[in-house]
């Protein structure tokens, strides 16, 4: 006998705050750990720099093929239960994956932690529908700008903390940022509501929750799987920044873990600002479209320019040409709702993580394995930045493809 669903209790103005905390201090979170995941790969493995890439490359990836696997699944249990219970879930693996990575005596322990992060880390897909749930179509791309905000500001204070904390030992950081994600759990549980009305649920099938099975659901869709096509191909370039990112900073500048962490916060506040402040002002005055593709362009000049800087400086400056690239995703995502009914877009957002998870699986792999084979020992030529080549080369034909898309779409 099937069970009567109580109703949702209504959702209060707030509900989009709680869901940008929750995502805020995830970020936090995340972004503790990336100043001091090289040094704690080199010590932990006894390899070097170039090898110690390869090695994080490889522990991304699986963090990216477990969430593909299990992305679509978390996204139609939300579909069925509701996004609050889906979502504390998520917290919860997060916060045991940072304490097994503190714990860990190995290499095969860090690669467990990272799988664990992977399968419970659905927290920006059930974050993302519950978006969905309380917002109408023409106000999402404000507040997915809005959960592009919080993503940066908190990447603005985790690098930044991190790399203060990596000074104490490289495990430090995932102790607090354990701590981080556990405290947001209780948050979570104490005040986050339920979103998704009763009536808008719908049974639970498991060929929907095939990563593969999502694929075939897009083509139900009219005009959606060109878009996530292209989304696809925008992650795999644009990986090549949690590949690569602090490995290049440490062997071409020399960098420390506070410089890391820095780094990573002024990019953080840089794409906050952009996505907070600017995305949805942007696409109401000239459209979605158009500044996704804009966008793109900066991006992609972007990408081309990290190859050939020389300081610092340069980087910081080619950062602040970096900001209008976070209105890609948001924007993306807010064409992409409006191409689906309501009580698909659960399925909607973990079927958009399965394709930018296995794209990121192999941009990762490719971008590190890159960088690791021309720093290699011995090499005639040796230089830390042939993976930017490659990627901007790759998000320049993603750029091209989008505009064949907006040309289909519009004619």
């Amino acid at each position: 006998m099937n069970q009567v669903a109580e109703p949702a209790p209504p959702v209060s103005r707030h509900a989009v705050t709680f869901v940008l905390i929750t995502v805020f201090l995830d970020m936090v979170g995340f972004g503790l750990i990336m100043p001091v995941l090289p040094k704690l790969i080199e010590d932990v493995g006894q390899v070097d720099i170039a090898e110690a890439a390869v090695i994080g490359g490889w522990m991304f990836a699986a963090f990216s093929l477990a969430q593909f696997v299990f992305a679509p699944l978390m996204g139609n249990l939300s579909d069925r239960f509701g996004r609050r219970p889906l979502l504390l879930l998520a917290i919860l693996g997060l916060g045991a994956d940072f304490m097994l990575m503190a714990l860990a005596p190995s290499l095969e322990w860090l690669f467990a932690g990272r799988i664990i992060a992977g399968v419970c880390g659905a927290s920006w897909i059930i974050a993302s529908a519950f978006i969905a749930d309380v917002t109408a179509p023409d106000d999402r791309a404000k507040a997915y700008g809005l959960m592009g905000a919080a993503f940066g500001v908190g990447f603005v204070i985790g690098p930044a903390l991190g790399g203060l904390l990596g000074e104490l030992g490289p495990r430090v950081p995932f102790w607090v940022a354990a701590g981080i994600s556990l405290a947001n759990l209780v948050y979570g549980f104490l005040v986050l509501p339920e979103s998704l009305a009763p009536e808008n649920r719908r049974k639970f099938e498991l060929w929907r929750a095939n990563p593969f099975g999502a694929f075939r659901v897009f083509a139900t869709y009219r005009g959606v799987l060109p878009m996530v096509m292209v989304m696809g191909l925008f992650f795999f370039s644009t990986s090549v920044y949690p590949a690569i990112w602090t490995f290049w900073g440490i062997a071409k500048f020399g960098w420390s873990e506070l410089t890391v962490g820095v780094t990573l916060a002024v990019f953080g506040l840089i794409a906050g600002g952009f996505q907070g402040f600017l995305t949805g002002p942007a696409a109401k005055r000239f459209g979605e479209w158009r500044v996704a593709f804009f966008g793109l362009i900066c991006a992609t000049l972007v990408l081309t320019g990290y190859g050939f800087v020389g300081s610092l400086g340069a980087v910081i400056a080619l950062m602040i040409l970096h900001g209008p690239e976070g209105f890609v995703h948001p924007l993306m995502t807010s064409i992409l709702t409006k191409k689906v009914p309501e009580d698909a877009q659960g399925e909607l957002q973990g079927g958009i993580s399965a394709v930018t998870n296995v794209a990121m699986l192999f941009g990762t792999v490719f971008f590190a394995w890159t960088f690791g084979h021309f720093m290699a020992e011995g090499r005639d030529w040796q230089s830390p930045d042939v993976a930017y080549w490659f990627a901007a080369g790759c998000l320049l034909v993603t750029t091209v493809l989008f505009a064949a898309v907006t040309k289909a779409e519009k004619s």
